[in-house]
């Protein structure tokens, strides 16, 4: 029981963290990630990409509760973190998909590189449903020879009634399967 309440006032008080930064996230996410997150990036490499990759990453921006009587809206935050100490991570494409597969928005006006270990965010609102109970985004990378896999997940808040709510999803490296 103790465990359960303790739980509780944890997920209360991030929630309330997370309303009052939530005007500062939407304020941030006016600008472009290079204005937003310039001192996490650095030149794009000279040398060929000869690394590259995709994630796919499940966002919950609503849910359907109560036997499908009940729409629970969240926000969420997409994060990108280089794993990698010594070496940048290009990001080529950062693109956000609704539920029909329709893309919403692309966060990249052209390629950016991430320093070594450093993070960039996207913020979408509670209020922004665009993306529906299926949405998702897309993070295609790259970088100059072998490098630590990225690890990019997402973050979603959100309360319905008493009830605050916060669960996180991981971006999975998308795969061609099938036959060889």
């Amino acid at each position: 029981m103790c465990h359960i309440r303790a739980g509780g006032i944890f997920l209360a008080i991030l929630s309330c963290l997370l309303t009052l930064r939530m005007g500062e996230a939407v304020a941030q996410g006016a600008g472009s990630i290079e204005q937003n997150f310039a001192n996490s990036l650095t030149a794009l490499p000279s040398e060929n990409l000869a690394a590259s990759g995709a994630f796919y990453v499940p966002v919950y921006s609503s849910v359907t509760m109560s036997q499908g009587k009940l729409r629970a809206d969240f926000s969420a935050t997409l994060s990108v973190h280089n794993a990698s100490e010594t070496k940048p991570l290009v990001l080529k494409r950062i693109a956000y998909f609704d539920t029909s597969g329709k893309m919403v928005e692309s966060y990249l006006k052209s390629p950016v590189a991430l320093k070594p270990f450093a993070t960039i965010e996207i913020f979408i609102a509670t209020a922004d449903t665009r993306g529906g109970t299926g949405a998702n985004f897309v993070v295609d990378w790259a970088a100059a020879g072998e490098i630590a896999e990225p690890v990019v997940e997402a973050l979603m808040v959100g309360s319905v009634g008493p009830g605050h709510y916060a669960f996180i999803t991981q971006g999975r490296p998308i795969r061609l399967v099938g036959k060889n």
